[in-house]
């Protein structure tokens, strides 16, 4: 356990390790928590939110789990699982709460520069993909979660939803959609900015940019020394913390593996690259007005689930389809080919090699999708958009993933879809692995982290009150509870403006 665990009314070192939305989020809980604690962030970039929580890099904004097929599972019997949209459409409420209290707070001003409504929609062709969408839609129904949601075949109706989608499409296909008007846009690389803008203006937090963290070690005392170097002046230094968040992104597996916590033993990651088709056409941005999720290739992994997206990003309107998967040996957009080999090590070897063997279709996707021509990706398009044209649309690298590869007693290693907390006994380090759906569901990551690394505090009635003020849902389930989640989105949806 944490030497300053059971000394609450002493401060606390901690350093966290990347700015994107998982350190502002963690940054901005353990300041309103506990008052005292002095933060120091280190991002090896020039700015924040550049990674995976800048909104040209992230693979899907504003996750709730309405339009985004591959939460929802079919098995071989035919049913449907909604379980992961449950929990991730409850999550996604979590967040909301936050930012609303945020706002209340002024600890963010006008909304609407991160978060504004747009309907979420699932579109299908196929008589068997029809009665899939019908039986999840019937599904989804019966929880107050997805209360809204509506459901069509009538082509009238669907050219109406999204016109881009249904003009020139072949008329005797069987096609069907459903429609949440309750969606959401989120630009996570504004909010995140905007957190960590007023973070910093506590003089007992600093933000590091152009600080790359080289390593960590353990101390005596219990905590770690963080060994940092300035990449614009070449000096390196120790900090001394009480606790480490290691949140950055793709760069987070290596960090955890140099810790040496036997926690972080055997983990391995498989990175998938990301391009996006931006649309340059004004006539055609205007034109639609949804996020149009469909079902994946065979072998797809869940964030090259194709969509077509409209994004509010720095206030302008626009329009994506993707993402196209690729494959690249780096773990960050702006990191190292070398990253991929640098990784492995006698502890991760086994479970690389058995989920490679295990994850064949995977790998043969990825090459065929590397190998796409410009024609093909115009295919794909068409898919969604019959009338696409290439002249009206401009190919975009996304952001970099990093799929978990963890070890199983039976297969060996197994390639996990997802985000996990991996965490020290004692509390004093954790770090966030993974990707999809993340940055949607990052308070209730961050929620679970503490209770992780902090139990002691997450037990007191001091923190047990704050963090109700601060999520009024919280140690209660969305997912349950119909009155509460009504009330809920009544009064986030009139703080976040999304009425």
């Amino acid at each position: 356990m944490n030497s300053y665990n059971d000394k609450s009314g002493e401060s606390m070192n901690v350093v966290l390790v990347g700015a994107g939305i998982m350190s502002a989020t963690l940054g901005v809980l353990l300041k309103e928590l506990q008052p005292n604690a002095n933060i120091q962030i280190f991002e090896r970039l020039e700015g924040a939110a550049a990674e995976s929580s800048d909104a040209w890099n992230n693979a899907g904004t504003g996750h709730s789990a309405f339009c985004e097929l591959n939460y929802t599972p079919e098995k071989a019997d035919g049913t449907v699982d909604i379980s992961k949209a449950l929990s991730i459409a409850e999550s996604f409420e979590v967040s909301k709460q936050f930012w609303a209290f945020l706002i209340e707070k002024n600890l963010l001003n006008a909304p609407e520069n991160f978060i504004r409504p747009v309907p979420h929609l699932s579109f299908v062709w196929g008589e068997k993909n029809v009665n899939f969408l019908k039986t999840r839609y019937n599904n989804m129904q019966k929880n107050h979660l997805f209360k809204g949601m509506v459901y069509s075949e009538d082509k009238q109706t669907l050219a109406s939803w999204m016109p881009l989608v249904m003009e020139g499409r072949d008329a005797s296909e069987a096609v069907a959609a459903t429609k949440m008007d309750i969606g959401t846009d989120v630009n996570f690389g504004a909010l995140t900015r905007s957190m960590l803008a007023e973070i910093a203006k506590n003089p007992d937090v600093s933000i590091h940019y152009n600080h790359d963290v080289k390593d960590l070690t353990k101390t005596s005392s219990g905590g770690w020394d963080v060994k940092v170097k300035d990449l614009a002046s070449g000096e390196k230094r120790t900090v001394s913390a009480d606790f480490v968040f290691i949140g950055a992104g793709g760069g987070a597996l290596p960090l955890l593996t140099k810790s040496g916590i036997k926690e972080g033993k055997g983990y391995g990651g498989f990175p998938v690259s990301g391009q996006w088709l931006k649309c340059t056409n004004p006539a055609i941005i205007e034109r639609h007005n949804g996020k149009v999720y469909g079902k994946a290739s065979v072998g797809a992994p869940p964030m090259s689930v194709p969509h077509l997206d409209t994004r509010m990003i720095d206030g302008k309107k626009a329009l994506l389809f993707g993402p196209y998967a690729g494959f690249s040996t780096r773990f960050l957009k702006q990191g190292s080919l070398l990253d991929l080999p640098l990784s492995i090590n006698f502890g991760n070897i086994r479970p690389m090699l058995a989920a490679g063997a295990d994850n064949i279709p995977l790998t043969k996707y990825l090459i065929k999708e590397v190998m796409q021509s410009p024609e093909d990706r115009l295919k794909a398009l068409k898919e969604y958009f019959p009338e696409a044209k290439m002249e009206d649309w401009v190919l975009e690298h996304a952001g970099q993933r990093v799929q978990i590869i963890k070890g199983h007693p039976e297969k060996g290693g197994v390639l996990e879809f997802g985000t996990e907390v991996v965490s020290a006994g004692d509390g004093s380090i954790a770090a966030l692995l993974g990707a999809s759906p993340g940055a949607s569901t990052t308070v209730s990551v961050m929620i679970t982290l503490l209770n992780k690394c902090f139990p002691t505090q997450m037990a007191s009635s001091d923190w047990k009150a704050k963090l109700k003020a601060i999520v009024p849902s919280f140690g209660e389930s969305l997912i349950t509870n119909a009155a509460l989640c009504e009330s809920i989105r009544e009064k986030t949806s009139a703080v976040l403006k999304l009425n």
